[in-house]
């Protein structure tokens, strides 16, 4: 799960159960080809080791600006935002590689392309190498992505305590039969979203880059914060800085607090081979455009409105414009406006930029529109979902995924 990312999977239904005895309820177990034992899964790789073809597909994005995998929020409609405003790499929230083998349709959703994502990947989570390979010979064989990325980063009790996440920088062993086994099988580069540990005073990335280098991975993004920290302090990209040599000459990606170009360009300097966004993009999507621009947007009331048009329209193409379609485009626009609510306009601040981990004042817009898109209530989301979508159905309630505020 990257930076800012909320705390389960919304468009998935499900969370996932990576070590499950049994299915869900209603769920298909998973299919008998899938299933393997443990000698057969080492026999499997050694057979691919063999056969494995010495070149697969590069994954070139030096210097690209790549859309971290946000779960809730990183859904389709919102990475076709991101792509307007200079988004070169995204990738599809993270999805459950138990509820692909399982072949839940929400779970397969998350995997959708947008014909504009020309540079796209997809991110699987999961605790077992025999799953999590077989989940990559099967995407492998059905879908058309540019790389596969491995979650090692979602810092969730749900996850970390079935061993997946963060846990497996404490798993080395079963961590090294994930990376090998998907690298195996897969026909497209391989990569790993890690933080830099799991406890706040503990730095396990340095010691692992080398060895995921050695594994096969192609690119790493390193998230500078430990499980632990969360987001109670900023981001550490002197540590970053130090982990580009540890990864050498694998390709290190950055991420962590960036909110503004001037944000962007620091993170460049500690020789990262580019910069992944997360909390940034939720706040103001047209940060991909500010960083390549190098300047400050004073965007207005009108212009952020006209984006919240558009990502409705997109909502309502992805999941139909049907009572259920305009609903659920409606909660995806609800969670978003959670974060949007933080972003405080250029033409109000007395210094420039403004700190992803500042709270922003109270303040008055300079007209109505910007001084409700301010209001950190649920209420006034829902207001704003209004003006879009028609009134909420009766009895409507609405609980933001990563903080405690409802409406009622």
């Amino acid at each position: 799960m990257a930076e800012g990312a909320a705390e389960a999977p919304a468009e998935s239904g499900g969370g996932g159960d990576s070590g499950a005895s049994a299915p869900e309820r209603g769920v298909a177990p998973i299919k008998p080809q899938y299933l393997t034992t443990k000698e057969q899964f080492h026999e499997f790789l050694e057979a691919r080791g063999q056969e494995k073809p010495s070149q697969e597909t590069e994954l070139d994005i030096h210097g690209k600006l790549y859309l971290a995998p946000l779960t809730t929020c990183g859904n389709l409609p919102f990475r076709r935002i991101c792509k307007r405003f200079g988004a070169d790499v995204t990738c599809g929230e993270m999805a459950v590689c138990t509820n692909l083998l399982q072949g839940q349709t929400s779970e397969w959703a998350l995997l959708r392309r947008h014909q504009c994502e020309d540079v796209f990947g997809v991110q699987l989570e999961g605790a077992f190498p025999d799953t999590m390979t077989k989940c990559a010979e099967l995407l492998n064989r059905t879908i058309e992505v540019d790389f596969v990325d491995i979650n090692v980063g979602c810092p969730i009790d749900l996850v970390y305590k079935k061993g997946g996440g963060c846990a497996l920088m404490n798993r080395s062993a079963k961590f090294q039969q994930i990376v090998r086994g998907m690298n195996q099988v897969l026909d497209v580069p391989l990569t790993v979203k890690i933080r830099t540990g799991v406890q706040e005073r503990v730095n396990l990335a340095h010691r692992l880059l080398p060895e995921l280098r050695d594994w096969g991975a192609a690119l790493v993004t390193l998230h500078g914060r430990s499980r632990e920290q969360r987001y109670t302090k900023l981001a550490d990209w002197q540590y970053i800085e130090q982990c580009v040599t540890a990864a050498s000459p694998m390709p290190l990606f950055g991420n962590g607090d960036i909110l503004s170009y001037e944000d962007a360009n620091r993170a460049m300097q500690t020789g990262v081979a580019g910069i992944m966004i997360a909390r940034g993009a939720l706040l103001k999507p047209w940060l991909f455009t500010e960083i390549k621009e190098q300047r400050h947007w004073d965007i207005s009331s009108s212009e952020r409105l006209a984006i919240l048009q558009d990502f409705t329209r997109y909502g309502l193409e992805h999941w139909g414009s049907d009572t259920q379609g305009v609903e659920k485009t409606r909660r995806f626009l609800l969670e978003w406006l959670s974060f949007l609510c933080r972003y405080v306009p250029v033409g109000l601040l007395e210094r420039l930029p403004q700190r992803i981990n500042e709270r922003p004042p109270y303040y008055l817009g300079r007209d109505y529109l910007e001084t409700l898109m301010a209001s950190q209530k649920a209420a006034d989301w829902i207001r704003i979902s209004e003006m879009l979508l028609g009134p909420v159905p009766p009895n409507f309630v609405f609980l933001p995924k990563h903080k405690a505020n409802a409406y009622k």
